[in-house]
């Protein structure tokens, strides 16, 4: 379904009967919000948005100024495919504004739109190609896994590849265009790869597989989740990130004279994600399991570095095919797929950006196996690490002014607060490990 105006919405809500119409938005932790409106009051939502309380979405307004505006993008309608054909619904993305209709600093979307207009404004337009991978399991009490499939197992009876066929039919539907997906290493571990797209398109392609995935999962009795290290002694999930920058429709990354075939403003851009990756990893990988994934053994990207072939580095340039120049990208391998893609890809963006801008020079590629490095070879090398903890990242955040400038003050300080209210409680939480542990011998 392609609409590009609110008159093409209203038209394809009567003519398709269409029984609710669904307005979603994210709060600052990327966690889906929704309210459902009907057709009858949908002519007033799409031309002056519909209004609600803002005071209890996480990161959003305090209780004295909670009047919030979701005015929906009409370019995002979608019909949802798990709802039935008599009663269809329909779903927009939404931009959250002020009474006044400004755009509200909380809106983690207007946060990338900021930085999309920064790149625009150059001259360039930004591309992403998300890796999304992620588990079945029997249900969200328990890990017991639905099927025993290895890496790129070809398994037509186990469960798990019916769930990912049923997923990848219902994200086209949505007219989201997949490029392959697989079994993943671990048991029961899957990966769909959407095709990449401008930036904001993509973060909200993401937010809609994320439910896709989750949804089709629960209607055959399944969980899905996305959670990085859900099984101890298995692979955790990422969600790899390929990213590059077109100036029209020349791939900006790109120069046949160069040795690596990368331009120099490629080779800056790379150079800035290096640079700033331990202060981004707090925004690219927020939560306190997710540095349980991001260790060495695993093939996570522990260690800041780039290179070609060599996976157990955090940023690796795909191999160039010959008359293939448009492929031409970075792939930013330490993200995981539980962080607020607005935000993530925002702060990635201003970070390639920011090695742009100031011509920041890219180290020659690491093709050694990094894990097997000892940590004066790594400090020879010039490798640093990614923060090993929650608490570790947020002190890395906390000192960036690049961060700061993306997110603005209020996502910055909010996005901290709730992380230190984390931190606070994973810390202090007595787990079956320690009474497993201790209890015995002390």
């Amino acid at each position: 379904m392609i609409c590009e105006t609110r008159e093409d919405v209203l038209k394809v809500v009567k003519d398709a009967e269409i029984s609710f119409i669904q307005f979603w938005f994210t709060d600052v932790l990327g966690m889906l919000k929704s309210f459902a409106v009907t057709p009858s009051e949908l002519e007033e939502g799409v031309t002056e948005g519909m209004g609600f309380d803002g005071s209890s979405i996480q990161g959003f307004a305090r209780i004295e100024e909670s009047d919030m505006i979701a005015m929906p993008d009409p370019t995002t309608f979608q019909f949802l495919p798990w709802r039935p054909g008599d009663k269809p619904v329909a779903r927009m993305f939404c931009d959250i504004l002020q009474p006044d209709g400004t755009p509200y600093e909380g809106d983690p979307r207007y946060v990338l739109k900021r930085v999309l207009k920064k790149a625009t404004d150059k001259g360039y337009t930004y591309y992403v190609g998300p890796e999304l991978e992620f588990f079945y399991f029997e249900d969200n009490e328990h890990t017991k896994v639905i099927d025993k499939g290895g890496y790129f197992d070809a398994r037509p009876l186990d469960m798990g590849a019916d769930l990912r066929r049923e997923t990848i039919f219902a994200l086209q539907d949505m007219g989201i265009q997949i490029e392959y997906s697989h079994h993943e290493v671990a048991p029961s571990q899957h990966e769909i790869d959407m095709r990449y797209d401008e930036g904001l398109k993509m973060a909200d392609k993401t937010m809609t597989m994320k439910i896709v995935v989750k949804e089709i999962a629960r209607q055959q009795g399944y969980y899905a989740t996305f959670m990085p290290k859900p099984i101890f002694g298995e692979n955790g999930t990422g969600m790899h990130t390929h990213q590059s920058l077109f100036a029209g429709e020349r791939n900006a990354f790109f120069d046949a004279n160069d040795k690596y075939l990368l331009s120099a403003m490629g080779k800056s851009y790379i150079a800035g994600i290096l640079r700033h990756a331990r202060e981004m990893a707090a925004i690219t990988n927020q939560w306190v399991n997710s540095y349980k994934r991001l260790v060495p053994g695993y093939e996570a990207p522990v260690y800041v570095s780039w290179a070609r072939r060599n996976r157990s580095a955090m940023v690796r340039v795909p191999m160039y095919k010959p008359g293939k120049e448009n492929a031409t990208r970075m792939e930013f391998r330490s993200p995981d797929a539980t962080c607020n893609p607005y935000l993530a890809f925002a702060v990635m963006l201003a970070a390639g950006l920011k090695g742009v801008e100031e011509n920041y020079v890219l180290a020659e590629p690491v093709e050694e196996d990094i894990y097997e490095m000892d940590a004066a070879a790594r400090k020879q090398a010039g490798i640093d690490s990614l923060p090993g903890s929650l608490f570790e990242a947020i002190q890395e955040v906390k000192k960036s002014e690049l961060v700061r400038e993306t997110l603005g003050d209020h996502i910055f300080d909010k996005f901290i607060e709730n992380k230190e209210i984390e931190w606070d409680c994973y810390r202090t939480h007595v787990s079956q490990y320690e009474i497993e542990k201790y209890l015995p011998i002390m």
